[in-house]
């Protein structure tokens, strides 16, 4: 029985250095509605590029370029919090342990 739950860990830790490099090469990409600034995230919330339109490089648009790449990093981030939950359900849910 003890062996069986070690089994278990040892399986568990093996998954989750796969979910962990899946999570480095998934690509997470963002952008403004009007598609002038875009980022990209790997699912290990490090980034991978930025990309800013022209039109926003202009001193009179300083705040709108602050705001908007805030909402475009926000909602990247947001869409790896989704990923990395459901990696995490997977690998919890395949050791068939109660609960999870």
């Amino acid at each position: 029985m003890a062996f069986e739950k070690f089994k278990k860990l040892y399986d568990l830790q093996k998954r989750a250095k796969e979910v962990q490099k899946d999570l480095r090469n998934t690509l997470v990409e963002a952008q403004s509605p009007d598609g002038k600034i875009k980022v990209v995230f790997n699912a290990e919330q490090k980034i991978e590029s930025v990309e800013i339109g022209e039109d926003y490089l202009q001193p009179s648009k300083k705040k709108e370029l602050e705001d908007t790449l805030f909402k475009v990093i926000q909602d990247a981030l947001s869409k790896i919090q989704k990923i990395a939950a459901e990696k995490a359900k997977e690998v919890m849910g395949g050791l068939g342990l109660p609960g999870l």
